[in-house]
């Protein structure tokens, strides 16, 4: 997601992962979208998830679709998928989560590419931890005591 222009001077762009079942949610800022300044925010943000990633979709753009991308992609053993062209649906959750995180947090006006990297860190230390603050969940067991009582036992997963 773009951060709007100065003149004809680019901001910052937003790179958002959702995972569609766990609905866990990495956020990455670029200072442009071109593979040099793209890859190394897709590396850090996909070593953040704490599960495997098996497939990655992204929206039709050259940024996403292209050999430098893929090659990354095929080292970490990951299926790539598009969306279809003129299918805003394809998109529907990411775009949803623009607005309603991404926006929300980060407002509408021009930022400067240069703030990229401190915007970075700030979504790496802070955000996406409190975007996934609620997704652990606790899970009881239960043991047997030596006299028979069945005692529970809570722990994060």
């Amino acid at each position: 997601m773009h951060q709007g222009d100065l003149g004809e001077v680019k901001g910052v762009y937003h790179i958002n992962f959702v995972d569609e079942i766990t609905q866990w949610q990495i956020v990455g800022c670029a200072e442009r979208i071109s593979e040099s300044f793209l890859i190394p925010v897709l590396e850090g943000c996909l070593d953040q998830f704490p599960f495997v990633i098996k497939e990655f979709h992204s929206d039709n753009g050259s940024e996403f679709i292209n050999q430098i991308v893929a090659k990354l992609l095929n080292s970490l053993l990951i299926e790539q998928s598009k969306s279809r062209s003129r299918r805003t649906n394809d998109n529907a959750l990411v775009e949803g989560k623009n607005g309603s995180i991404i926006r929300k947090w980060m407002g509408h006006n021009y930022i400067p590419g240069k703030f990229a990297e401190a915007i970075n860190a700030f979504y790496r230390k802070f955000l996406n931890v409190y975007l996934n603050f609620h997704r652990p969940c606790g899970f009881s067991t239960d043991t047997i005591s030596s006299k028979g009582k069945i005692k529970r036992n809570t722990t994060l997963t």
